[in-house]
């Protein structure tokens, strides 16, 4: 069977797979696209748990590109939901004929080069090998399940579930004993529903996590307004702001101000219900230990003030790390949940889990027993999903050899020995300390003028300097070094999953700083990057 040929085969059919087709496409290239899932959507078509939604606001949390979509588009929620999430991404697909380019149900096993001809084999499950003088990975950050190894756990008998890969009908939790592992974003927004349907939940938290009131309701529909009025103004202010959203860069320091002036400020942050309020307040809460402590105490009181027994609170107060260095998460009566009858909470920092029994799970005082066992333990964040493909470079090097003692890319965008290759929001990116869909954005518009840059001088092939990706990787490791984060143990350091390398996975530097420095590399004709 002949073997087909395409420009470019862009891997994931989520914000960035969708947009990466639109944008090639726009330059006349043969992309493939393929996706996992039966449809589009990719972290949004896997993450159906209950309560699953953005913790960016859906104004901003949406394509930027074209002026029609964005002002056609209405949400219904400050925080959209997860299924209208999904409806968007469909929307968009259709809006721009996407799906005539996507094989859904098809996973991508292998992507190894040829050095002869300078393309790239791809192979996937349904046993097509394609031949491809591009990749395009847009794989998400955060696509990757994590699946602690608890002895036992293939032994319970009841149904297993995991945040990440929920299944797509309803499930019921009525007259059920449900357990829970994980008080990360994807628990905390999962076990206040669940609580109102299971006759006990059971919650296993070993790390306590900061978590905000969302304050979620329908847009102020006069502020929306004002915002599609001035799209194109407002879509600069998203890609050269710190975080990819709006907001008004901080002067002071924390301790530059007094306690009252800085505890007023704190509450009218907390009042506003968004993701980085609290944290935006002051310019060193993540860099000045002192600084954090003001936020960190800020919000443990408010924790403290809305769980009734005093053991509880205790519990699910944070302490040991600076508040912001895990993500925050946004809430929805999640702390008041504890004050309920059928919620018990349990430390397995003090009681540990010994094991997954085939009736529930028992810890070191004795066993919880379950009907139903659910995971919010995460991801393997930002490395996971590209190491699930078998990536092989020039020579035959593997990525997962090259990324052996942590990730090392160009810009988060490309990789050395790995010519024509591009990490959509990859290690090294802005990405997980964003809004992904502008950081989305640029790299698939930057990777899309380089490709247009080869086309346009007569050349195929775009390959991350060496030395240059050294120099990128030891800046993205110094900027990360400079902040609280590498004291914390986080999803940002890998530290969530046994064996990684212990490295600050995202650049810290900003959005719009990250956006201009590429901009930069562009203009100047792509030094660090070798073209031939």
């Amino acid at each position: 069977m002949s073997t087909r040929h395409v420009d470019a085969v862009v891997v994931g059919a989520g914000f960035a797979g969708l947009y990466a087709l639109h944008k090639l496409r726009q330059q006349g290239l043969d992309v493939q696209v393929f996706e996992a899932g039966s449809d589009v959507g990719g972290t949004w078509f896997w993450n159906r748990y209950p309560g699953a939604r953005c913790d960016i606001q859906s104004v901003f949390y949406n394509y930027t590109f074209d002026d029609d979509l964005a002002r056609e588009w209405v949400w219904s929620e400050k925080y959209a939901s997860q299924p209208e999430i999904l409806r968007y991404l469909q929307h968009v697909a259709d809006r721009f004929d996407l799906r005539r380019d996507i094989a859904l149900e098809t996973r991508v096993t292998e992507l190894r080069f040829d050095e002869d001809n300078s393309r790239w084999s791809v192979r996937t499950d349904a046993g097509e090998t394609l031949e491809a003088t591009y990749v395009v990975l847009g794989v998400g950050l955060l696509s990757s399940a994590n699946m602690p190894d608890i002895p036992g756990r293939d032994d319970f008998a009841g149904p297993i579930l995991h945040t990440g890969h929920w299944p797509h009908e309803p499930v019921d939790f009525t007259g059920k004993r449900v357990g829970i592992i994980g008080t990360g974003s994807s628990g905390i927004q999962t076990i206040p529903i669940v609580a109102e349907q299971a006759e006990h939940l059971t919650v296993f938290q070993r790390t306590p996590n900061f978590s905000l009131p969302a304050h979620n309701s329908a847009p102020d529909a006069e502020e929306v307004a004002a915002l599609r009025a001035r799209h194109p103004e407002v879509r600069e202010q998203l890609r050269n702001s710190s975080y990819g959203i709006l907001h008004d860069p901080p002067t002071q320091g924390a301790l530059d101000v007094s306690d009252e002036e800085r505890v007023a400020t704190y509450a009218s942050r907390w009042d506003d219900g968004t993701l980085t309020g609290i944290l935006q307040s002051y310019n060193d809460l993540v860099r000045n230990q002192a600084s954090n402590d003001t936020a960190s105490e800020f919000v443990r009181s408010k924790i403290a003030e809305m769980v009734d027994d005093p053991e509880v609170a205790e519990d699910l107060v944070p302490r040991g790390y600076a508040f912001g260095t895990k993500r925050p998460c946004l809430d929805t009566g999640y702390y008041a949940t504890y004050n309920r009858d059928n919620v018990e909470l349990v430390s397995i920092r003090r009681t540990p889990i010994e094991r997954i029994t085939p009736s529930g799970v028992r810890t070191s005082a004795g066993e919880h027993p379950l009907d139903v066992l659910i995971f919010a333990t995460g991801y393997d964040a930002m490395t996971g999903s590209l190491l699930a493909m078998e990536i092989f470079g020039r020579d035959g090097l593997s990525l997962r050899e090259a990324w052996a003692d942590g990730p090392s890319s160009m810009l988060g965008i490309a990789v050395a020995g790995f010519p024509n290759l591009f990490t959509i929001t990859g290690p090294g990116s802005p990405s997980a300390l964003s809004n992904a869909v502008i950081s989305i954005e640029q790299h698939v518009e930057w990777v899309s003028d380089l490709l247009a840059h080869l086309r346009s001088e007569g050349l195929q092939v775009a390959e991350a300097d060496e030395v240059a990706q050294k120099e990128w990787t030891a800046h993205v490791q110094a900027a990360g070094n400079a902040t609280l984060y590498p004291q914390t143990d986080s999803w940002y350091m890998g530290a969530n999953i046994p064996g990684k390398p212990r490295v600050f996975l995202p650049y810290i530097g900003g959005v719009g700083a990250y956006r201009a420095h590429c901009d930069r590399v562009a203009d100047d004709g792509y030094p660090g990057f070798a073209l031939s």
